[in-house]
């Protein structure tokens, strides 16, 4: 992660605060309460000692002492069930907080935009969603509150330690401001290190997450122990950070620690010189110094809880960054036109698009029409904006000059939702969904029949596969062994589940033998007859069954027209179908080289 510039830290680290309160604002009542509890804990902790001077002075006058062992015992009970309550209501609310940050990052993740998420590695923002909200746990809940308690138990200790004697208390105070500004001083290169830890972390999270996708190639270029050493560097340098905030945080306590310890035995012999010299009684001197061991713990916790505040806005940087992407906006479709049969299902109007500023256009003027029925083909050398043009008809991308329509109404009228429910995509990685087979076949189409989906399981030949698989329909894909032309028929087999409106099918028959691919040729055939089907050709058969194939080069549309007249008027198409005859080897089902 980039650090920032120093002029630029203090907004940011204020931001971070603010993310950091906009997960414990919804719970505000529930840690009020929690520190009202905190405060009767500590206000039983600190009215003991002086309990405990009345016991010495009762023994000292040889008067009853019933009383003040009562109120001691009392005292006792009263402050353990009440932290008992408060540890219970905090653990609760801490898990609560990372819940709720856990659901805010997911769903923002999900209505992020294509191109804001492309660039990133999944494993990094895997790792935010689950790592880096487990430090808001102790950050956002606990530590706010046990630093006020522990800020209350120190001003109290400090205030009847006034009560009992000033000049032990001048020395006090003057030991520990010495101790708070060593520690202040080695709170920011905690943080620092914090962040630096968990950065790396993300980056491993990123490299495993890719490496085990690629697990096949990784093993076959015999690259284990390059890829082992890829991320277990990261794994190191996380734990060296995190060594060196574990190792800040020490030097913070043993400052800390050896400071208060220092100022006990101050206390012990300056005290004893005034009880000799009469200025104070034994039993103060005495709660005095129960009041000073006692400030050992305020000072520990305000230190433990230092370190974990600055790890929380560390993970809020984090999480910030995942808030601040550009999610999709959705709104209402504003249509109030019936489209025309002979009207275009989707137009292009002069587009131009690109992934980046200042990069080169992915898409450069682009006008075409894809008709309401029939088939369209896209071809065209790699690089040339073929999967583009999907990404645009999807709101994956958008134009930066001109624009396009739906039903001829601009696509800023639609909604996204209703855009997607027309046009069905069947990418060219095919992924599939974790779950069972049934629950991917209608990833897309939720509603679909049983007879559905076994008509489209048919189209795409793999009835008999899905019959044959230990639970059929309901069988967790993870523990079948699915081929990568299986897993093609599958997402195939998703799209058809429904007869959709406009098809888009992005090499999407690449992995499939001559007679799947011939049955799923007959599919799309049959839905062409009634919807759009538009696909990026990288066969010859899709090419010749197209009814109208566009060509692309270097993100422009050079020509367009049917499989006879492109053959007869475009020399790039021309060169397109020999290279595709030559890499099927004169067949007319093979797959481009």
């Amino acid at each position: 992660m980039k650090i920032q510039a120093d002029s630029e830290q203090p907004a940011g680290r204020w931001q971070n605060v603010r993310v950091l309160w906009s997960f414990v604002r919804p719970h505000r009542r529930v840690l009020l309460l929690g520190l009202v509890l905190g405060l009767l804990t500590t206000g039983a902790t600190l009215a003991a000692p002086m309990v405990t001077k009345w016991v010495l002075d009762g023994l000292a006058a040889s008067a009853s002492i019933a009383a003040a062992v009562w109120i001691l015992v009392a005292l006792l009970l009263f402050g353990s069930a009440m932290g008992l309550w408060q540890g219970l209501l905090l653990g609760k609310l801490a898990a609560q907080i990372v819940l709720d940050a856990r659901r805010s990052m997911v769903r923002r993740l999900f209505r992020v935009r294509v191109e804001e998420i492309a660039g990133r590695s999944s494993g990094e923002l895997v790792t935010r969603v689950t790592s880096d909200t487990v430090l808001l746990r102790e950050a956002a809940a606990s530590s706010v509150i046990e630093s006020i308690n522990a800020v209350v138990g120190l001003i109290g200790a400090l205030v009847l330690m006034a009560v009992l004697d000033w000049v032990l208390l001048a020395t006090t105070l003057g030991a520990l401001t010495l101790i708070s500004v060593v520690v202040a001083m080695l709170m920011p290169r905690i943080a620092l290190a914090q962040r630096d830890a968990q950065a790396a972390v993300g980056r491993m999270g990123g490299l495993l997450e890719g490496a085990l996708r690629a697990i096949r190639t990784v093993k076959a270029s015999r690259a284990e122990g390059r890829e082992s050493a890829r991320v277990l560097a990261e794994a190191e340098e996380s734990a060296k950070q995190g060594i060196r905030a574990v190792r800040i945080e020490a030097y913070s306590w043993t400052v800390a620690g050896m400071g208060i310890q220092l100022v006990i035995l101050l206390i012990l012999a300056l005290g004893a010189w005034r009880v000799s010299t009469g200025a104070i009684a034994v039993s103060s001197l005495v709660a005095f110094l129960l009041y000073a061991f006692r400030l050992m713990e305020p000072v520990e916790s305000l230190t433990r809880n230092a370190g974990q505040l600055q790890s929380g806005i560390a993970a809020a940087e984090r999480i910030r960054e995942v808030q601040a992407l550009e999610v999709e906006q959705d709104g209402e479709t504003l249509i109030t036109r019936r489209a025309a049969e002979n009207e275009p299902v989707l137009s292009f109007h002069e587009v131009t698009a690109r992934y980046a500023p200042g990069s080169a256009p992915a898409l450069d003027g682009v006008s075409f029409d894809v008709p309401r029925r029939g088939h369209t083909a896209i071809v065209g050398p790699s690089g040339a904006g073929k999967t583009t043009i999907f990404s645009l008809m999807l709101l994956f991308l958008h134009p930066e000059r001109g624009h396009l329509t739906l039903d001829g109404v601009p696509f800023d009228q639609w909604s996204v939702e209703d855009v997607r429910k027309r046009v069905v995509y069947v990418e060219q990685d095919t992924p599939l969904l974790p779950g069972t087979l049934r629950e991917n076949l209608l990833y897309t189409h939720g509603d679909a029949d049983e007879d559905a989906i076994w008509a489209a399981l048919r189209a795409v030949r793999l009835e008999e596969r899905a019959r044959a698989l230990p639970d059929g329909l309901d069988t967790p894909l993870a523990s079948a062994t699915i081929s990568g032309g299986e897993r093609q028929r599958i997402a195939l087999a998703r799209a058809l589940v429904d007869e959709p409106e406009i098809l888009l099918l992005d090499e999407a028959t690449a992995q499939l033998d001559g007679l799947t691919e011939s049955a799923v040729h007959e599919a799309i055939e049959r839905i062409s007859q009634r919807g759009a089907v538009v696909t990026i050709a990288h066969r010859l058969s899709t090419v010749i069954d197209a009814d109208r194939i566009f060509v692309m080069e270097a993100g422009r549309c050079r020509a367009s027209g049917s499989h006879a007249e492109l053959i007869g008027s475009d020399a790039l198409y021309r060169d397109l179908v020999a290279s595709l005859r030559i890499a099927t080897s004169g067949t007319a089902a093979g797959p481009v080289a």
